[in-house]
């Protein structure tokens, strides 16, 4: 499933905030060096055969676990499978043909998010390269790290909101360790040596408060004389059939909507009465709302109303190029409450 990573583009860059020592480089090169050390897929990097487990280290019995599996030869070569309780697909890839077989007709946020940081940690980068932002030079040890915190202006007045992106690589190595971005987050480490590459063999994300999934790569070796049927594609799955999710700002998603009720909103303990609420939304090729993560907010105890009543939202379907597509955005709520028993 190819992801349409709009993180930046269309969204105001409003403030730079550098954290760390004073000599500073660009982030794009920093974020370029960092991506050369460790992505396993760039080409002319040794073919591998890997191998990833997925559990909620938080709740190791609930359905966010599954098992990743990649043979790969080349840019152009190469078989992945993912599975979980309720999606599973095998691609493959061989030259000018991809093979898409999917079981289960929603690919969840969270899996493709790890599934996309085992293989590209960094989707991003090509944007990160047409900004002008430094971030203090990575120096000193492993334990050390340099970040950069860039502001994004999200939704509209009166519902405009703040969404940060951050980027942080560790010390004298420049490894990346970790991004929070809307719609991409993930945490790196245990690195380890790999055919001249330093590759982390834990990513973890943290969707939501109290909610830790961790992909753990179980096996990496060198891949010496695959077997070439593992790679074997006689006809490409036509573009209607394979699965894919479009990142679409929030006038475009509404333009999409059916049944779409205001929020009601639930008094509240504490904190702010009035302000702005934002999340990440994922909806599927039918229009469902399939999952809801939060993102900012003036009052955290109106997040869980506010995700659990867009969970019953639903939006026609959206297609691109006139084929059915997942759609994943950002929604942003002004929202006016009471203090529940004041003054009690």
């Amino acid at each position: 499933m190819k992801r349409l990573f709009l993180l930046l583009a269309g969204c105001a860059l409003v403030s730079s905030a550098l954290v760390g020592q004073s000599k500073r480089a660009p982030l794009a090169d920093v974020a370029q060096h960092a991506v050369e050390r460790s992505k396993l897929t760039l080409p002319g990097s040794a073919a591998f055969h890997l191998k990833a487990s997925i559990v909620e280290t938080t709740n190791p019995a609930s359905d966010y676990k599954g098992e990743i599996e990649e043979y790969w030869v080349s840019p152009e070569k190469w078989r992945r499978t993912i599975s979980s309780p309720t999606f599973s697909q095998t691609l493959i890839a061989n030259g000018d043909k991809l093979s898409a077989e999917n079981k289960g007709d929603y690919f969840p946020w969270w899996l493709n998010d790890l599934a996309t940081a085992l293989f590209d940690p960094l989707p991003m980068l090509d944007n990160l390269k047409r900004l002008n932002s430094q971030i203090p030079k990575p120096q000193g040890g492993e334990h050390s790290s340099s970040c950069a915190r860039l502001q994004i202006k999200v939704g509209a007045q009166p519902a405009q909101n703040s969404a940060y992106l951050v980027f942080c690589f560790e010390g004298s190595r420049r490894l990346l360790q970790s991004v929070v971005a809307p719609g991409y987050e993930a945490d790196f480490s245990d690195y380890r040596g790999f055919r001249g590459k330093e590759v982390p063999r834990r990513i973890t994300i943290d969707p939501e408060p109290g909610t830790t999934i961790e992909a753990k790569v179980t096996e990496l070796a060198e891949l010496g004389d695959p077997d070439e049927k593992l790679f074997a594609v006689s006809q490409s799955t036509p573009p209607a059939e394979r699965l894919r999710s479009v990142v679409v700002d929030e006038a475009t998603a509404r333009k999409l909507s059916v049944s779409t009720p205001e929020i009601l909103w639930p008094t509240v303990r504490s904190g702010k009465t009035s302000g702005v609420l934002s999340m990440y939304v994922s909806i599927d090729r039918n229009g469902r709302v399939r999952e809801t993560w939060p993102l900012n907010s003036d009052n955290a105890g109106l997040e869980d109303a506010a995700r659990e009543q867009v969970m019953r939202w639903q939006f026609k379907t959206a297609s691109d190029d006139g084929v059915p597509v997942q759609v994943e955005t950002i929604l942003t709520f002004a929202f006016n409450t009471k203090i529940a028993n004041p003054g009690k």
